[in-house]
């Protein structure tokens, strides 16, 4: 009958708007929660009359869809290890409780921001639970080549907060001035020495000794030096020594015309360098090229070593920790030192309101949001992580109100068509008294 098809749509209205209403109050309420990706729901009318006769009110399905890909705007913090995606992508995340059992891989979610810091086993765990997953580096700090279709290469984030690190000398240049008078005839032809500190394997500080002798001539100038190495950590072993000759031309006065091996790592003139093997492994010192005052020279009557480099650094204390816009995770040493430890990836889907919805922010992969790919943030579709950031919530609580009370009204004007239908069954049953 036409009335109680009234009743049953009627019924469906309040049920529909009943639905909305519940999505707008979950908006309302998580307002203020990081990361919350607001529910919206769309009614569909319901056809069931057929083509002519009497008709018959179908009513109305409510349907809610969580918008995941709608993104709310970044906020600043003070913890470094507040991350938050800008641009399309999400974090990898595993649940802590899963992770503390160790009982196989760990379940992959996926979350837009989380608030992560080191518990009691160095892991990188949010507050609601969750440890950021990431690519470990190589002792180089390099990472290795992992499949991208597939999280079976992640691991959770683990900083080792007491942890030291070194940095063996593998370089060095050396930018020494030598007296032009000590090759005349009748100098003196004193020695000059140089000690210069380097880091062996272990962090320790260990020097090379480097000696030079001028070659004092008969007559004229020799502009001749002979260069000696030695290794502190071999008990003071030569270990390289080298004659040099400098060009005392109009042009070109000072710098170095030729160089010959006598022991050690040949020059190599393309580099200007020289290799020679310290207690810890070959170490190659830079002199400087033919022809260029690069680094050694021979000028005036001064004895000067005005540039000395090399890298390496002794041991220290790991002091924090940062993630970059490209998704590296560094820690940082109180020697000046950066290490990258992990690289975190930025997943993409090509549906992702089609993910299953679970607590805390977290989603997880399903048939209807399609195959996930393990992106470099910054790289392909993909945006770039942000530190010292949180992602606010996507509920615009105007909005929100506003349609409370589209709702409100909606729901009344149900229900006052559920109380005229009761009304009009009342005054059919009174037509028989």
């Amino acid at each position: 009958m036409t009335i109680s098809s009234s009743l049953n749509a009627g019924v469906a209205g309040l049920q529909s708007n009943a639905t909305r209403l519940a999505s707008i109050s979950d908006n309302i309420a998580n307002s203020s929660t990081y990361g919350y990706k607001r529910v919206t729901t769309d009614f569909q009318s319901m056809v069931i009359s057929s083509k002519g006769g009497t008709y018959s009110a179908g009513g109305v399905r409510a349907t809610t869809e969580r918008l995941i890909d709608q993104r709310g705007s970044l906020v600043s913090t003070s913890n470094a290890t507040d991350l938050a995606v800008r641009g399309r992508g999400m974090l990898p995340v595993a649940q802590v409780s899963e992770v503390q059992v160790g009982n196989g891989d760990n379940q992959m979610y996926l979350t837009t921001t989380g608030s992560f810091r080191t518990d009691a086993d160095g892991y990188m765990v949010s507050q609601s639970g969750l440890v950021l997953m990431g690519w470990p580096a190589l002792a180089d700090g390099t990472i290795p080549t992992y499949p991208r279709d597939t999280s079976d290469g992640l691991e959770p984030v683990q900083i080792n907060v007491n942890q030291f690190s070194g940095e063996p000398t593998t370089q060095m240049t050396l930018g020494v001035n030598l007296p032009a008078t000590e090759t005349d005839a009748g100098a003196d032809g004193d020695t000059q020495e140089l000690s210069v500190e380097y880091f062996d394997n272990l962090g320790t500080s260990e020097s090379i000794g480097i000696t030079f002798t001028p070659s004092v001539p008969g007559t004229g100038s020799s502009n001749e030096w002979t260069v000696t190495l030695t290794d502190s950590a071999q008990s003071g072993a030569v270990i390289g020594e080298y004659v040099l000759t400098f060009d005392d031309g109009r042009t070109s006065g000072g710098t170095l015309q030729s160089i010959v091996t006598s022991t050690g790592g040949a020059y190599d003139p393309a580099t200007g360098s020289i290799i020679v093997n310290v207690d810890g492994g070959p170490m190659e010192i830079n002199i400087g090229k033919i022809g260029e005052s690069d680094g050694l020279t021979q000028l005036s009557d001064n004895f000067a070593p005005v540039s000395i480099s090399k890298d390496g650094s002794p041991v220290g204390n790991m002091t924090s920790v940062e993630v970059d816009a490209n998704g590296y995770v560094h820690a940082f040493f109180d020697t000046g030192i950066t290490r990258t430890i992990y690289q975190v990836p930025l997943v993409d889907l090509p549906n992702p309101n089609g993910m299953v919805a679970l607590d805390q922010q977290t989603y997880l992969p399903s048939p209807e949001s399609g195959s996930y790919f393990l992106w470099d943030a910054g790289d392909g579709p993909t945006g770039d992580v942000v530190a010292y950031a949180r992602e606010e919530s996507a509920t615009d609580v105007a909005g929100e109100l506003t349609a409370m009370i589209q709702t409100q009204r909606a729901y009344s004007s149900n229900a006052k068509v559920i109380q005229t239908v009761d009304e009009m069954l009342q005054e059919t049953t009174n037509i028989k008294r």
